[in-house]
This record gives C-alpha cells, sequence and structure tokens, in this order.
C-alpha cells in the first residue's frame, strides 16, 4: 500500500508573468538521502512528461522550468507562467535500488486571465509509476 512520505503546500497561487514554485518536503530517509527526484508535466488531454530529472532539463523542455533542492526539500519553478503552462504537475522519488516513494501532486484548478491555482491530489488515489 502506498503511504504518503512527502508533503506539499494546501495550495499554490501563480500570476501569469511571474514565478510560481510548487515545492515538495520529503525526510532524511528519502529526499535528504539523495533520493533522484523527477518532475512530470501532464497538459489537459495528453499523458505526462518527464521535464526535470535531478535539477536537469529534459531535452526539448523551455528554460522557464527549472529544479532546484535543498535538504530535504525538492522544487519546481517555473518562471513567466503562461496560460499554456495550465496543466497536472507530478513530484517522485526513486532511491538507487529503485525504492519507490509516493509522488506530489498538484492538479489545476482554476485558471482566469490573470491566476493558476493548484492544490494536491488524494495520495489515496496514486498508483502511477509505483512498483
Amino acid at each position: 500500500e502506498l503511504r504518503s512520505v512527502l508533503t506539499q503546500p494546501s495550495s499554490v497561487f501563480g500570476s501569469l508573468g511571474q514565478t510560481l514554485t510548487i515545492s515538495c518536503t520529503g525526510s532524511p530517509a528519502n529526499i535528504g538521502a539523495g533520493y533522484c527526484v523527477f518532475w512530470y508535466q501532464q497538459l489537459p488531454g495528453m499523458t505526462p512528461k518527464t521535464i526535470i530529472y535531478e535539477n536537469t532539463r529534459l531535452l526539448g523542455v523551455p528554460d522557464q522550468f527549472s529544479g532546484s533542492g535543498s535538504g530535504n526539500t525538492v522544487s519546481l519553478s517555473i518562471t513567466g507562467l503562461q496560460a499554456d503552462d495550465e496543466a497536472d504537475y507530478y513530484n517522485s522519488a526513486w532511491d538507487k535500488n529503485l525504492t519507490y516513494v509516493p509522488m506530489c501532486l498538484l492538479k489545476k484548478i482554476i485558471s482566469s486571465t490573470t491566476t493558476l491555482v493548484f492544490i494536491p491530489y488524494s495520495l489515496m488515489d496514486i498508483h502511477l509509476f509505483a512498483k
């Protein structure tokens, strides 16, 4: 059974044109121990795609996306937030033996001409990428 070991804010607000940062906090036993961290983007009607591995953008991913980490916390930042960035964003972490850590997920729930709002999914529904 999957168990939540990563935590995140209850919501994230981003104003268009500004920088949006999505953070997940783990523990010294996972993220703090050097687990490999992935960030995924799922655009409406599309399958999820990996955009960040560790802190490195994958080929073809715009440089407005960046990953960072410090201690037990990792973050995805989107600079110059655009309406086209409206998507669901996923995070997962794996150790060198492919031990899985449940993902943080943020689902876009509200969009307007000025703001995108994200909230977490229920981790009870998370089964993607599980071993």
